[in-house]
């Protein structure tokens, strides 16, 4: 079969317009002086404003999985299932209101310093792992999906579409940082925008699409079960609140120019996530309506269409119910949501492994230059573990949906207690973590093959199926168990129970003065609070600036010297600094 050579000399152009955005970015963020530290480059000096945070932070949510994802489920299962757009929506306003804000002020510049700060750099290093494998399985499936999507509209190979497509995304974050993301997000998102809106039409008038509004309860609305309401409220509560601990989430916020900004454009992005879901439901709408006898997709495919066809739903229709230029166009749409989200996920994991991992564990003396380095050859394997993962795990959208469940069960639980609940320590972190963990894991995983040890009530026998929404019941018990253990050792060591040299991870009565003064001051070390500037004869730290707005919304909730209080001593040199954060001693989990 030909490649469709007008449709790869189209896609071509695409990939050379986000290629040069990308560039531009980058050579800008070095022409400013923002690529000069670790730092700046991770989040862009700090300096990202409301319109750019909006669209790169959409963009990232809006990624292959979610168009072609929605239209997929509209099609198999209904309106009535179709939760990650309105879940995902409200991750980020429950994001934006309890975590934002107080992630922004400490002056953060990974989702795992608190962490770093509070339990000790190797338990960060240890929280960093469902992470990862949550940011690289998920770049692995959206690679995927493109280039099956590739497949059918240019009858291209796959794992080639795959692997360019993957080095463009590599080598524009590896020369620009989150400056080049966040630029090429906001081409990208008006991409999805044009391109899926443009089809619809021409997908709606096409003479085998009956009216959507015919039958629509029937053919795509649908309903829900009783039987399934367990299950719903699970995987509501999965989206919600598993949306909210990712790093791709939390570099948006942290590099936001204020705080303020940082939760308005939590808000206005959530808002973004249901608007650029519709015509990803509008065309599971016109599949689900369509008489594929009558379309050319009936001489070369199964009528109906099979289970295992449902994830191309959304080529299929561009492919086959519109015309052929139209069809390019949508699937530079696709190009475009695979992209802004395998980007974002790349930088956001070897940004936590070079700070949270090489640094805080390995090599806490190391240089500026040589966390960029790190950062950089993160960049390169992360995007290659995804791409050979792409090409050659056929279940990579199972493993991605495992580590969601990992990333509510094990981390979701953990960042509440470690922004919340000050007196909670690494005994109990340790203790959610691997019994949130091993709890999950025996409830099993069907796509996985992994047998149910656990059944919890209602058990399916017969599809071997938990219908009890026993994911966020694991949460709870992950939850409980920090809470549980942090309150049960702190009791003990307190009050002499158990001697102090008991404390081996020296997080409770063993812990030395210094690293709970840097534990109070919010960051893992003073010095990740960026470098600290004199403006107007004063030391100030970027990192903890207030714009005029938030100084006005935080003055019926402090005094102008509290906020005065929060600036660092200008006797607080940076030599000084460093020498307290890289002693030895002040590291509290050994």
């Amino acid at each position: 079969m030909a490649i469709h050579v007008p449709g790869l000399i189209a896609i071509i152009v695409f990939y050379l317009l986000i290629l040069g955005v990308g560039l531009w970015a980058a050579r800008k963020s070095k022409q400013t002086g923002r690529d000069a530290n670790s730092e700046n480059v991770m989040l862009a000096g700090r300096n990202i404003g409301l319109l750019v945070g909006v669209f790169t932070m959409t963009a990232t949510w809006v990624g292959g999985g979610f168009i072609n994802g929605t239209s997929e489920i509209i099609f198999s299962s209904g309106l009535v299932w179709c939760q990650a757009p309105f879940g995902y929506g409200l991750s980020l306003v429950f994001g934006g209101l309890f975590f934002a804000k107080k992630m922004r002020t400490k002056g953060y510049v990974t989702m795992i310093d608190p962490f770093s700060a509070m339990y000790g750099e190797r338990m960060g290093g240890l929280i960093y792992i469902p992470a990862l494998l949550g940011e690289v399985f998920w770049s692995a499936a959206i690679l995927a999906a493109l280039g099956a999507t590739l497949a059918v509209i240019l009858e291209m190979d796959t794992n080639i579409s795959i692997i360019v497509s993957s080095c463009i995304a590599v080598f524009y974050t590896l020369f620009g940082g989150l400056y080049s993301v966040a630029y090429t997000d906001v081409v990208q998102l008006i991409c999805i925008f044009v391109g899926l809106w443009l089809s619809i039409p021409f997908a709606m008038t096409n003479d085998a699409v009956h009216s959507i509004s015919i039958n629509a309860t029937e053919n795509w609305i649908k309903t829900l079960k009783t039987e399934d309401l367990g299950i719903y409220i699970d995987s509501y509560l999965l989206l919600i609140f598993g949306g909210i601990p990712w790093q791709v989430y939390f570099q948006r916020v942290l590099s936001s120019s204020s705080v303020r900004n940082a939760q308005l454009l939590s808000y206005i992005a959530a808002v973004g996530c249901v608007v650029m879901a519709i015509p990803s439901v509008l065309i599971g709408a016109v599949a689900a309506s369509t008489d594929w006898n009558r379309t050319e997709y009936a001489q070369i495919g199964k009528v109906p269409i099979p289970p295992s066809e449902y994830s191309l739903i959304l080529p299929l229709v561009l492919q086959y119910l519109t015309p052929t230029a139209v069809a390019f166009c949508g699937l530079g749409a696709v190009s475009a949501a695979v992209m802004s989200s395998a980007d974002s996920s790349i930088l956001s994991a070897s940004c936590m492994f070079a700070r949270n991992v090489y640094k805080f564990v390995f090599r806490q003396k190391a240089s500026e230059r040589e966390i960029l380095w790190v950062m950089r050859i993160s960049i390169f394997w992360v995007g290659a573990m995804a791409t050979v993962m792409a090409i050659l795990v056929e279940s990579v959208y199972a493993l991605w949906y495992l580590c969601s469940d990992l990333v509510y069960v094990v981390l979701f639980p953990q960042l509440v207690c470690v922004i919340y609940l000050s007196w909670s320590n690494t005994y109990g972190s340790l203790a959610g973590y691997i019994l949130g963990l091993l709890i999950r894991i025996l409830g099993g995983e069907p796509t996985l093959k992994i047998p149910a040890v656990i059944k919890f009530p209602w058990y399916n026998e017969e599809n071997q199926m938990q219908m009890f929404p026993y994911k966020t019941l694991c949460m709870l018990i992950s939850m409980s168990s920090i809470m549980g253990v942090s309150y049960l050792t702190k009791y003990l060591f307190e009050h002499g129970i158990l001697h102090a040299k008991r404390d081996v991870f020296m997080c409770v009565v063993n812990t030395p003065d210094e690293a709970i003064a840097l534990r109070d001051h919010g960051p893992a070390e003073i010095q990740a609070l960026t470098p600290i500037k004199e403006i107007n004869g004063q030391m100030i730290n970027p990192a903890l600036k207030f714009s005029e707005d938030d100084l006005v919304n935080m003055k019926n909730e402090m005094t102008v010297k509290n906020i005065e209080a929060m600036t660092p001593s200008p006797e607080l040199s940076v030599k000084h600094i460093e020498a307290t954060t890289s002693s030895p001693e002040t590291k509290p989990f050994k």
